[in-house]
């Protein structure tokens, strides 16, 4: 009887919920009445979620503040006038991969994991608002800090059953005809085993301006297509971290800037922007290169506003993450109710540009932590101290010594150290001699542990915590600013981010 009861009681919540849930996505306004937009702005950061964005916001009011209290100064896309959530889930799962979390913002369909702009049988293939637009006689930019064929860009062009198919994505990416691509370069653009024909002499023999410099790049002028390569890449083909670039190369804001120069037509144009390394620096949970990745990120949206006050009638500009990435929080049991995200500054270089020191260091005669340990200190600030050293520190401290106050909340615990001495034992050992079982992915996640285990050590002190190396299935803020700005506000699915931008571009 009782069972009875309870499983009428579960059915009466289900269609409640359903009814709730039906009402609200039957009260998503995704038409626009309006003037159309002449210029259309889609800012994608990629794994940024508002964990990301009010790290940001709290790692830079920590290090500007001016007293004890806490005043969030917050990055112009945090102060965007219309502010929203988006749902983020995949046809088939409730963790989204980029690829169909892209291929929705760009098309208005869902589709499975992997899947880049096609339905989830892999027959039917969607179109893109870029692709609209174009169609229409706009002009089209798309840029990103990572590889250009990566799953995020490659959804605004091209359709294929998987987004690992790199040398297939760069093909459509060419015969696309958009008129501008920037930032990270082809990947395996002469294919998986190096075979195929070099898709940049491909690109040159449709049409397509190839630059490699800083200087051919931002000498470029409008009216030739144009694929803009940052001079340096990592192995992936894409942009190092902002926080490891260095002065020969552009950043994603004067790829956007140079962007806009090459666009500005009288029929318009539709630009697409990814902070795609922001993602990657979570996946590693480096929280330091995740922080100043998207601080670049909302420095390439301050181009668009610029852009914007010129002509306020005609722009759109909406920010938004397509899923977030490594569970990030503000908060760790260790620090309680406290946040210290000044000690962030101390970290000098990503986990990347660390990844390869200690490729070298492994390659050394002498291989001990001790000898290691110093150039930890210099690129995350982490410190070791004797008994004695840390009794001193102390004493200073309590004096109010203010440099050893610092020294003394960077210096590591024996807990932290016994930590970063087993991981330092492990990345010691070529990749094919580790341990491969459950418990080392749960403490590296497939990175370099002593890297990743400095970060997290380095996080702690902080007060940032981490749940994963993957993504995670929360809703993700939006930001609209301009015309028809207002259609982005509320909580909805991540299918109507494309129908409203459709709407407003009239290309629906």
């Amino acid at each position: 009887m009782q069972k009875s009861v309870w499983r009428k009681i579960g059915l009466a919540a289900l269609v409640l919920v359903l009814l709730v849930s039906g009402a609200c996505a039957a009260g998503t306004n995704n038409d626009w009445g309006g003037a159309k937009a002449k210029y259309v702005f889609m800012f994608i950061g990629d794994g940024m979620g508002l964990q990301q964005i009010i790290t940001a916001d709290v790692y830079r009011s920590s290090i500007e503040a001016a007293g004890p209290v806490p005043a969030l100064k917050k990055m112009e896309i945090s102060s965007f006038p219309v502010q929203g959530m988006v749902t983020t889930y995949s046809s088939n799962s409730f963790i989204t991969d980029s690829a169909p979390a892209a291929t929705t913002l760009a098309s208005g369909y869902k589709t499975d994991n992997g899947v880049i702009g096609m339905d989830p049988a892999k027959k039917r293939k969607f179109t893109t608002v870029a692709q609209m637009v174009r169609a229409k006689g706009m002009k089209v930019g798309v840029l990103t800090s990572v590889s250009l064929n990566h799953a995020t860009p490659a959804s605004y062009y091209a359709s294929v059953p998987s987004r690992n198919d790199y040398y297939g994505i760069g093909e459509q990416l060419i015969d696309s005809g958009f008129d501008y691509f920037a930032g990270g370069g082809i990947h395996q653009h002469t294919g998986k085993d190096k075979d195929r024909k070099d898709l940049y002499e491909v690109a040159k023999e449709k049409g397509y301006q190839v630059l490699r410099t800083r200087e051919e790049i931002l000498a470029a002028k409008p009216g030739q297509k144009l694929i803009a390569v940052n001079p340096v890449l990592d192995g992936s083909n894409a942009m190092p971290y902002d926080m490891d670039r260095t002065e020969k190369e552009l950043s994603l804001a004067e790829f956007t800037r140079k962007g806009i120069e090459l666009l500005d037509n009288p029929n318009g144009f539709f630009m697409m922007v990814e902070g795609g390394k922001i993602d990657w620096a979570c996946h590693a949970n480096d929280a330091a290169a995740a922080i100043l990745d998207t601080f670049a990120f909302d420095a390439a949206v301050m181009e668009a506003i610029a852009f914007a006050e010129k002509h306020p009638d005609e722009t759109l500009i909406v920010v938004v993450g397509d899923h977030e990435t490594g569970g990030m929080s503000i908060g760790f049991a260790g620090t309680q109710y406290e946040t210290f995200f000044e000690k962030i500054a101390h970290q000098k270089e990503s986990y990347e540009s660390f990844d390869k020191k200690i490729a070298e260091f492994r390659k050394g005669a002498e291989k001990t932590f001790e000898k290691m340990a110093p150039m930890i200190e210099e690129s995350f600030g982490l410190r070791t101290a004797t008994a004695d050293e840390r009794k001193a520190l102390e004493e200073k401290a309590k004096a109010g010594d203010d440099a050893a106050r610092i020294a003394l909340s960077m210096t590591l615990s024996d807990l932290e150290l016994g930590e970063l001495r087993h991981a330092f034992e492990d990345s010691m050992l070529e990749k094919k001699e580790r341990a491969q079982d459950e418990a080392t992915f749960l403490l590296y996640g497939g990175y370099e542990p002593l890297s990743v285990k400095i970060t997290h050590i380095l996080n702690r002190k902080a007060g940032i915590g981490w749940t994963s190396y993957a993504h995670t299935g929360i809703p993700v803020p939006i930001f609209a600013k301009g015309l028809g700005s207002e259609l982005f506000a509320g909580y909805y699915d991540n299918t109507d981010v494309a129908w409203k931008t459709m709407s407003i571009l009239g290309v629906r």
